[in-house]
């Protein structure tokens, strides 16, 4: 099934959202709660799939949310269309943290790209979503946000998410080694891997993780800057511990 080819128009600086546009009959998919406003002419329908492939029977469906399940997602989405006579109508999405919303052409991308299980925000209906699991064993032991990655398939546009700046590296047979939280994703060509970080005073006493990801090949790599539990853990270090008593009681 091919993409339904959709407008769009990326808005705000530090927390950005995605106005889509689309013409009647149009729909986009999107993670549920990721919707942040919408005209009264678009229609919406929670459904289990990603409706990539119309003729997919019950069991196809089923075996598709049990892979999202193991990746923590839901194992439904939301689709939205356009149900009414106005030439576009508009829906919007935003991430659940600060960063960087980013529009990926597939087609211009080899028709697919590999991500962060969390960074998938929208796309146009007929792009297909997928797990795909890391088959080395360093990986597989290691990886911790980097394990189970998903797969964006299709010819249309797709949106992902990445928190604080997102920078992009284009590979040329040459190898890349980054914090797995900071991965968001990489085209075909791109082998993925988990290495140790150097020598055990280093592991020990770094500060920077006992394992890296290594990507190497031919292809273009999204990094992010911020991801969602390196934040998270700076607001628990700097949180007050223990109980209190608020102001004005006993």
């Amino acid at each position: 099934m091919r993409a339904h080819e959709i407008d769009y128009q990326i808005i705000g600086h530090d927390m950005q959202l995605v106005e889509i546009y689309l013409d009647p009959g149009e729909t986009v998919i999107a993670e549920a709660g990721s919707m942040t406003y919408m005209d009264e002419q678009i229609g919406f329908e929670t459904k289990m799939g990603d409706g990539a492939d119309p003729d997919e029977g019950v069991f196809g469906k089923l075996f598709s949310a049990g892979k999202r399940m193991l990746t923590g997602e839901s194992v439904f989405t939301t689709h939205f269309t356009h149900s009414g006579t106005a030439d576009k109508a508009t829906v919007a999405f935003s991430a659940p943290y600060p960063g960087s919303v980013m529009p990926l052409d597939l087609s211009q991308l080899g028709g697919q790209i590999t991500c962060q299980k969390d960074a998938f925000l929208c796309a146009a209906l007929g792009t297909r979503l997928d797990i795909a699991f890391n088959k080395r064993l360093g990986s597989g032991l290691f990886g911790g946000e980097g394990f189970i990655l998903q797969k964006l398939e299709g010819d249309g546009l797709a949106f992902i998410q990445a928190g604080g700046t997102v920078v992009e590296k284009q590979l040329n047979g040459e190898t890349l080694r980054i914090d797995t939280g900071c991965l968001v994703g990489f085209t075909d060509g791109i082998e993925y891997d988990i290495r140790m970080a150097g020598g055990l005073k280093s592991m020990i006493f770094g500060g920077e993780g006992l394992f890296l990801a290594t990507l190497s090949g031919t292809g273009k790599v999204w990094i992010q800057s911020l991801p969602f539990s390196r934040m998270a853990d700076r607001i628990l270090q700097h949180a007050p511990q223990g109980g209190g008593k608020d102001r004005g009681e006993g």
